[in-house]
């Protein structure tokens, strides 16, 4: 095959590729490496590349495959991933200039699951400083771009990892979601991106940036590959006494393409409000997919979600400022403007404020799963309530008046995370200038698998997931 057709595979046909014997490792690696050196400069989604380590890795998988020896399920696959996964004696920047020589003395968990099922890991990505904004902006690495048009937002905090996946750079890359920092980048970069159940996959080696919030999982080409890449990473970790000892599940197994009786709630309540003519077109025209296949899709209303978001931003607010507060103390010229702006404001809210806010958290999950998911299997919304932003407009070093529209693009994701609740975004469309849109789908705690159902079932009748941005 040839390296652009290579590039066009996905994580799970590589992998299923690689152990037919149908390609080397060391072939998808000269892809994925072809590929970075003539559009990265474009896109800037690479902070580090391992390129003779990843060589010696992929060349070890060769080898034991033609030896016949026992393969991971992610065996011969090249991955980068975003810079907050530690690897102990490498760097990881966090996307910071406070980390820019901080050297990991762990291994992230989650990496170490990656390395055992055999994929091969080339380095790290972009990211926005300390994964702290929606957009992708970074004033000390330089923003990452949106490869479908360079001028736009990639979304964050996880830009490189959008960036690089729909870039055809890799098929797959760990992002985290605290807010919407996995689905955001999903969405503008027109890419397939998991935020798993709060405690479903160790954050043992992560970055943190809210306790009760950070969520790891990863952006990838469909739903396919974000199933199997859940089934490597999710699971309890002794070291990390917050993950969860429910059993995983065999995500694929569920992906059986029929969702005929699924119910699908379309809450009106807040997630549709101000929402933009094309994005709005764009989740009809999913929905309408979704009933073709057999769903039933109900309007409802869940007012519950109006607390939940103000809940949320007071959580991950106070629990940031608490984990730089040393940082601020000692370096508080290091970091953006418009990012110690908002860590500053974490130091002003009352203890009881916060305390309140995770108290009323098991209660509003329980009202919202009453009003949203009692009678439906999973809730539906736009993940995006606008069109792609444009870098400038969404850019508070140049313009802090950007507040607003900055803020906004999370507005459809962040109360998941406060809830816990598992949720993906899959593309569903193309905005008039040519930019992704993306479907949210969220469900109860550890619906994974219904989640993903859902998503495949969508994505074998659409093509949205395979369109490739014009980087040529």
């Amino acid at each position: 095959m040839t390296p652009e057709a290579l590039s066009e595979l996905s994580m799970t046909e590589a992998a299923d590729a690689f152990a037919r014997g149908e390609v080397t490792a060391e072939a998808l690696l000269g892809a994925t490496l072809d590929r970075l050196g003539r559009f990265d400069a474009k896109v800037n989604s690479v902070i580090r590349l391992d390129r003779d380590e990843a060589m010696l890795s992929a060349r070890d998988a060769d080898r034991k495959r033609a030896a016949g020896q026992a393969l991971g399920k992610l065996a011969g696959v090249p991955m980068l991933h975003k810079d907050m996964y530690y690897r102990q004696g490498r760097v990881s920047t966090c996307g910071s200039a406070i980390r820019r020589n901080f050297v990991a003395p762990v291994t992230a968990t989650v990496l170490q699951r990656l390395d055992a099922a055999g994929a091969i890991d080339c380095g790290t990505l972009n990211m926005a400083e300390f994964a702290q904004n929606p957009t992708g902006h970074n004033v000390h690495f330089g923003h990452c771009r949106n490869p479908w048009n360079t001028d736009h937002c990639t979304g964050g905090s996880s830009s490189g990892s959008g960036a690089a996946v729909a870039s055809r750079f890799v098929t797959a890359a760990l992002g985290s979601d605290t807010g919407g920092s996995i689905r955001l980048p999903a969405t503008m970069c027109g890419v397939t991106g998991l935020k798993p159940t709060q405690t479903r996959v160790p954050r043992t080696g992560v970055m943190p940036l809210s306790f009760s919030a950070d969520n790891v999982g990863p952006l990838c080409r469909t739903a396919r590959d974000a199933a199997r890449f859940l089934s490597v990473v999710a699971g309890r970790d002794d070291k990390d006494p917050t993950s969860s000892r429910e059993a995983v599940p065999d995500y694929e197994a569920a992906l059986s393409g029929d969702i005929r009786g699924l119910r699908i709630a379309v809450v009106e309540t807040f997630f549709l409000d101000g929402a933009e003519a094309p994005v709005l077109a764009a989740f009809e025209a999913a929905l309408a997919v979704l009933r073709e296949l057999g769903a039933h899709v109900e309007r409802i209303a869940a007012p519950s979600i109006e607390a939940v978001n103000v809940y949320n931003a007071l959580v991950s607010r106070a629990e940031g400022a608490a984990i730089h507060a040393q940082w601020m103390r000692e370096h508080p010229g290091d970091y953006a403007t418009h990012l110690s702006a908002r860590l500053y404001g974490g130091y002003a809210l009352p203890a009881t404020l916060y305390i309140e806010a995770l108290s009323r958290r098991g209660a509003l999950l329980r009202q919202f799963c009453a009003e949203a998911l009692g009678r439906f299997d999973i809730v539906a919304t736009p993940t995006l309530k606008t069109v792609v932003p444009t870098l400038a407009e969404t850019d508070l070093e140049a313009d802090p008046a950007h507040w607003d529209r900055f803020m906004n693009c999370s507005a459809n994701t962040r109360g998941f995370n406060y809830l816990g609740l598992p949720a993906v975004s899959i593309p569903c469309g193309f905005d008039p200038k040519g930019l992704p849109i993306g479907l949210q789908l969220a469900a109860r705690p550890f619906a994974e698998a219904r989640l993903l159902r859902a998503a495949d079932a969508f994505q074998r009748e659409t093509d949205w997931h395979r369109r490739v941005p014009p980087l040529d």
